[in-house]
């Protein structure tokens, strides 16, 4: 995964903060915690996956596809690339 070396530190710090969540769900399940934080406790983990997907996504078009600020802004193909990466960024945040 060429694309994702340049920021590999970053989503390996985000990798450790959503295992300190899962983490956080495992123990308020062993410590019988209310349903309510365990569901939000659930919510946050799966934000976080989700922009952490959203951001591999992106660099993966990007660098394999085409990347729309590379090519003429008005070029169909990346006009289309824009408007796939903008679609996704708001299904997966």
């Amino acid at each position: 995964m060429g694309h994702t070396q340049g920021d590999r530190e970053k989503l390996l710090t985000r990798v450790k903060k959503i295992r300190g969540q899962l983490n956080a769900v495992e123990a308020a399940l062993v410590e019988d915690e209310e349903c309510s934080q365990v569901l939000m406790t659930l919510a946050a983990c799966r934000g976080a996956l989700n922009s952490l997907m959203f951001e591999i996504v992106e660099g993966h078009i990007r660098f394999h596809i085409v990347d729309p600020d590379e090519r003429s802004p008005n070029s169909k193909q990346a006009q289309a690339t824009a408007e796939l990466i903008e679609v996704l960024r708001t299904y997966l945040r």
